[in-house]
């Protein structure tokens, strides 16, 4: 045996059969092997210390027990409380999971980065892949080596499934509840409008009230700080702000502590999405919200389903807090 790590050659040797007999044996082909000689391989492998090779029984197998899940930013609690449903289903089906994370949106960048995380993953062979990075209006997806075992989280792709959130109907349902509140001049901060997700929340939005100013700026906690600081600067004075995402309300939150106003006091502020920390800023965050894990949960359990049941999109729901009290 060499001083190296043994290889399959010397598998094959050790056990006494040819190299594609011991390959069958240990990297999981759809062709049977004899049981005495599936059993001489594995010993063999076991008295040389041989570690079959993973890549080669995802060839051999045609897949792997790897599920690919492809985020946008990682540090934003959207993206992990999908990933946490996504990881529990994994479990329960003995996978593994891999992260990609494309990044904070940088417009045609991310695109570039997504289709190559995406093509990466051809080597990988996963068992299935989940796409939850935000969507981007007219950019093609192309998901190779797991085309039938994919699905994506939001306004889907051609060819792919896609877990539908009704973000339209969560943003017009937060409209309608803003007004109930007595609240009457309400902007909107919104994210870049070549966002699908941004799109939707900011049409919903408009269709109860078409006439709110949308100021738009990068879809991060930045982002919702830099909107508002620019409403505040043009001399607008809304008693009240829609971020379409809870990161970017609590970014327009701080701006409003360093111009002098109170959230919630002063300026009315909803977010979308619901993350869990929420609850926790002051003045406690009224968002639309969204089951994210279960989201993230019915996503792969959609990928790895033989046949793609129907299904309506998640509903969302409003949920009123301190930082949009009664006018």
């Amino acid at each position: 045996m060499s001083e190296n790590a043994p290889t399959l050659s010397e598998v094959a040797a050790h056990a006494g059969v040819s190299l594609a007999t011991a390959s069958r044996a240990l990297n999981g082909s759809a062709r049977k092997v004899n049981p005495e000689l599936q059993e001489r391989v594995l010993a063999s492998a076991q008295a040389l210390g041989y570690s079959p090779n993973v890549q080669a029984q995802a060839v051999a197998r045609g897949t792997s027990n790897v599920v690919a899940l492809v985020v946008g930013d990682i540090a934003d609690p959207y993206f992990s409380s999908i990933a946490s449903g996504v990881v529990r289903v994994a479990d329960e089906r003995g996978l593994v999971v891999t992260i990609t994370a494309t990044g904070p949106y940088a417009g045609e960048a991310t695109v570039a980065r997504e289709r190559a995380a995406l093509a990466a993953l051809r080597g990988q062979r996963p068992r299935a892949v989940v796409l939850a990075g935000s969507r981007i209006a007219g950019a093609e997806t192309a998901i190779p080596g797991a085309a039938d075992r994919a699905a994506v989280i939001g306004s889907g792709a051609p060819g792919l499934r896609a877990v539908g959130v009704d973000n339209r109907g969560g943003a017009a349902a937060l409209a309608r509840e803003l007004l109930a509140l007595g609240y009457e001049d309400i902007a909107v901060l919104a994210g870049p409008d070549e966002l699908v997700t941004v799109r939707d929340r900011v049409d919903g939005f408009l269709s109860v009230l078409p006439d709110a100013t949308v100021v738009n700026a990068e879809f991060t906690r930045d982002g919702g700080h830099r909107a508002m600081t620019e409403l505040l600067a043009s001399g607008a004075r809304p008693d009240c702000v829609f971020a379409v995402s809870d990161v970017m309300a609590i970014g327009a939150m701080a701006a409003l502590r360093e111009a002098g106003i109170a959230p919630g006091e002063g300026i009315g502020v909803a977010g979308f999405d619901d993350i869990p920390l929420v609850g926790d800023v002051t003045p406690a965050l009224t968002s639309v919200a969204l089951p994210l894990a279960d989201i993230g949960a019915r996503a792969l359990e959609l990928a790895l389903a033989d046949e793609a049941p129907d299904a309506s999109a998640v509903a969302a729901e409003v949920h009123v807090r301190a930082s949009t009290p009664r006018r």
